[in-house]
This record gives structure tokens, sequence and C-alpha cells, in this order.
């Protein structure tokens, strides 16, 4: 049986990275709520913040591939003896897709909060005539 999808219409061309984006989407959904995080909006920038206590700036890693942001965290504590340990430090990874236009502005850890800033690209809204070139004779 065929897969028959919603972004196959001919008058929606080239949105196959949508679809693909909403798949990955739905795959998430059954993600951890761990590390907690915000979203702030700002006058021209989106701020992602993430509560990592406990988590210094060789535990994390942050990777973006083919518009999904991946947030990875994974500390190494082999020397320490816990009498009690509620401080949760698992490893984690936390993904956003992000929208085209967006690019990293930066990456702060402070005071165990990951903030990582988001500006949106200008776009381009040249008009733009396109010539037609006569193939062959």
């Amino acid at each position: 049986m065929t897969k028959v999808s919603f972004f196959q219409n001919p008058f929606l061309l080239g949105f196959d990275q949508v679809e693909e984006m909403m798949i990955r989407l739905t795959k998430q959904a059954g993600e951890s709520a761990y590390p907690p995080y915000n979203i702030e909006q700002t006058k021209d920038s989106l701020k992602i913040i993430l509560a990592v206590a406990g988590f210094s700036v060789n535990d994390l890693e942050i990777n973006l591939q083919d518009n999904q942001l991946a947030i990875k965290g994974k500390q190494e504590d082999k020397d320490k003896i816990y009498l009690h340990r509620g401080i949760a430090a698992r490893q984690f990874q936390r993904n956003f897709i992000l929208a085209t236009g967006l690019e990293i502005v930066g990456a702060y850890l402070e005071k165990g909060l990951l903030e990582i800033e988001l500006k949106r690209r200008q776009p381009d809204l040249r008009k733009q005539n396109v010539p037609i070139h006569k193939i062959g004779d």
C-alpha cells in the first residue's frame, strides 16, 4: 500500500522538508520532560533556556543538523560516592526543530542555566525576473 501525503499535492513544490519535520515532531512527542526548559521571545531573537544544574561546559554538547537542534548532556562522576543523591544528573538529549532562517548566535552557561540565543535572518524578498533560454534549434 502506498503512503499518500498531503505534501504530494503538485501545488506544494519543495515542501517535503516540512513533512519530514512533522514526522520528527511526532517521534519527539514521547520524550522525557528532563531537563526543564523555557523558550523566551525578545524583540528580535528567541532564547532556549535549559535548567542544567550540576553540568559543566564540558558535560554539554550542542549540534545543529538539518534544522534540528540537539542538546546533549552527560556527566562523568565515577570517583564520587554518594550517601544520598537527590540532584538529577542523568544524561539527556533535548531536540528542537528550528524554522528555516533561524541562526544560533551563541550559547552561554551561567548559574545552572544553559541559554541558546537564536536570531532570524532577514529573508531575501527581492523581485526576481527569470530569463528563458532557448535550447537547441
